[in-house]
């Protein structure tokens, strides 16, 4: 995706508790009309991020634009922002349609464009049956599409989205993350959307920018974060099951290991990166070849399985190559045991090098 003018632009952002930096000279530029989602574990800063963004908290140093508009000390109500937290939030005495049109009319809208604006927003989230309704007689996934619903009916260029689908079940959440995508698509709003979920940060986002202790690790396409981690934190918290490492040494264009050589021609080097020395290798689990599929591999080697999981569309097998517990993706009906053999290969295109010391990419 190409960035030709921002929706979102945030310039050295810096906030502080007291001596607890939380975020750290933080710049971002989110495209008009991007999913941004902002993903990493509990305590990384996202949340705070997004906060800062809406107005909720009051940054310690950096400025933050929503369009030409600097907004760093702007409240809420002027960002010209939708918000949908984690908690639903309803008012529990008013019906669907009320809790859709209170901030409308705290805002003097006219009745008509009131009516207009619920009616529309119902259609898009197809809630339509449900607008007489109390919060009590809804389900979750009903009450998060008003949580939704009351976000959109402000008209906003910008919608942020902080865990909204955390407190459903899977299935819900399937269902909503579905709809969400639909929505960003007929829409074609600037979203930014937190999650720790991998997944839901996978299937929505334009780009992802994966946040560790304040700062962006990595912000790219869910392709390239998938097959180009930066580092190692990037490379280990996508994914499940989660990269394979194995510590080696780089010799001669060869990654080499206990019991393991593999030609690393065909893999894509980082510019100016170093091509001998100590390294670690990442290897996705998917990317272990076994079976018909090792024909096209560049080198090979034998693994001894320790654990079997059948998960249905596929199994995960937990082996060991030598000293080195690996995990490998391999078909649903693949038929295999503990204690078994298995020959594995290895493609050096599929495969990426770290730096043990810095733990970039190389």
């Amino acid at each position: 995706m190409t960035l030709v003018e921002s929706s979102i632009s945030i310039r050295d952002l810096d906030l502080r508790f007291g001596n607890v930096e939380v975020l750290k000279g933080l710049n971002l530029d989110i495209g008009v009309g991007e999913f941004l989602v902002l993903l990493g574990s509990s305590g990384c800063g996202k949340s705070t991020l997004l906060n800062c963004i809406a107005g909720l908290l009051d940054v310690s140093d950096g400025q933050i634009y929503i369009g030409d508009k600097n907004v760093t000390w702007a409240e809420p109500s002027e960002r010209g922002i939708g918000m949908v937290f984690q908690s639903y939030a309803l008012y529990p005495q008013m019906t669907v349609e009320g809790n859709l049109s209170f901030g409308l009319k705290n805002a003097r809208m006219s009745k008509a464009e009131i009516k207009q604006r619920v009616s529309r927003a119902a259609e898009i989230l197809q809630i339509e049956p449900l607008l007489d309704r109390k919060p009590a007689a809804l389900s979750g996934g009903q009450r998060q599409r008003v949580a939704i619903g009351r976000a959109l009916v402000r008209d906003a260029e910008v919608f942020l989205f902080d865990e909204p689908l955390s407190n459903l079940d899977a299935k819900l959440r399937a269902d909503l993350r579905v709809e969400i995508k639909k929505l960003h698509s007929r829409l074609g709003n600037t979203m930014v959307y937190v999650t720790h979920d991998q997944i839901e940060a996978m299937t929505l986002a334009d780009r992802i920018a994966i946040m560790k202790g304040g700062q962006i690790m990595q912000l790219a396409s869910p392709n390239e974060i998938y097959n180009r981690p930066k580092n190692l934190y990037v490379a280990e918290f996508i994914g499940s099951p989660s990269m394979n490492f194995i510590k080696g040494t780089l010799e001669d264009n060869q990654f080499v290991a206990e019991g393991l050589t593999i030609p690393m021609e065909g893999y894509s080097f980082a510019e100016g990166s170093r091509r001998s020395g100590a390294a670690i290798i990442g290897l996705r689990p998917e990317h272990i070849l076994t079976g018909d599929n090792l024909a096209s591999a560049v080198a090979r080697a034998e693994a001894k399985v320790s654990l079997v999981e059948p998960m249905g569309s596929d199994t995960i097998i937990y082996a060991n190559l030598g000293q080195h517990p690996i995990h490998i993706r391999m078909d649903g009906q693949a038929s295999v045991a503990p204690g078994d053999m298995v020959e594995i290969g290895f493609q050096p295109a599929r495969a990426n090098l770290f730096d043990p010391q810095s733990e970039n990419r190389l």
